[in-house]
């Protein structure tokens, strides 16, 4: 296994480091909301955004898009701004939105593959698309230099309004008492999540996405307890299993989103074990 991980690297093969560039943007971008998801119960807003980033995806290749990011970002941004939105002045409460709109995008993504078939592999284009397999290792250029793009704007955006974002994480009225304009950075949050959904899509595929973003943040808050240490915490741990993931899946041929997911998993009960020692 060493020696193949080796030689993968030795002989400079440029889809693999472009895959690593790309994962570990992605899995720094994931890890620094998951936090605030986790502890504003938001943490099923993750896996409904996937799977309308899946009917979107759907979309743009029955439309033969050249770059399907540019349907499924702006279609993602706007449903989480609308699954943000619900839950206290709608009919229809946040879960019961999330599951309706998660369900529903779902279903009509592959009504609209099944029904249009925009390849003759309509059963691997799905696998693909939901669970990752091997998208991240097909990645051209100018899509690994928009995915650095958005994980550096999101990174950037994260560290601007990291006061605001801990005011409205922890105390959303009290933020909003003091002055605070909660609606806007809530805003904020729910762009950023939106294009954290739409980068991860590559990395492990929509039904995977929710691991990738909240794990990290559930095994660090298994040790630490400030936010700011769970956050670091999380970043690492993040970063860490999509290192692991990819130099192990790549030279064994499994799949690198399960594989990433696996690494999260296993952080995570190492984690638990260890807090359960310190208390």
């Amino acid at each position: 296994m060493l020696q193949d991980i080796i030689s993968i690297f030795h002989l400079n093969f440029p889809f693999v480091q472009r895959a690593f560039v790309v994962g570990i943007l992605v899995a720094l971008c994931s890890s620094l909301l998951g936090v605030t998801l986790v502890l504003k119960r938001f943490s099923f807003i993750g896996d409904g955004l996937s799977h309308v980033a899946f009917g979107a995806m759907s979309v743009a290749a029955v439309l033969n898009l050249t770059n399907n990011m540019y349907l499924v970002l702006p279609v993602t941004v706007v449903a989480a701004i609308l699954l943000l939105r619900t839950g206290k002045n709608t009919k229809i409460q946040g879960d019961a939105a999330v599951a309706m709109i998660s369900v529903a995008s779902l279903a009509l993504g592959y009504l609209i593959m099944n029904i249009f078939k925009p390849s003759n592999n309509l059963s691997g284009d799905v696998c693909t698309t939901l669970f990752g397999s091997y998208s991240i290792l097909t990645l051209t250029p100018g899509e690994v230099w928009l995915c650095v793009g958005l994980s550096l704007a999101v990174i950037a955006a994260f560290f601007i309004f990291y006061n605001k974002i801990f005011a409205v994480t922890f105390d959303e009225a009290f933020a909003q008492a003091v002055g605070t304009h909660a609606s806007v950075y809530n805003l904020v949050i729910a762009i950023i999540i939106a294009v954290i959904i739409v980068l991860a899509m590559n990395l492990v595929g929509s039904l995977l996405i929710s691991a990738l973003v909240i794990f990290p943040a559930l095994s660090a808050m298994r040790v630490f307890k400030s936010f700011k240490s769970v956050t670091i915490c999380s970043v690492i741990i993040s970063v860490t299993c999509a290192l692991a993931g990819l130099l192990i899946s790549v030279p064994a041929g499994t799949p690198v989103g399960s594989t990433i997911v696996a690494a999260d998993l296993l952080a995570f009960i190492s984690f638990y074990i260890v807090g359960k020692v310190r208390s």
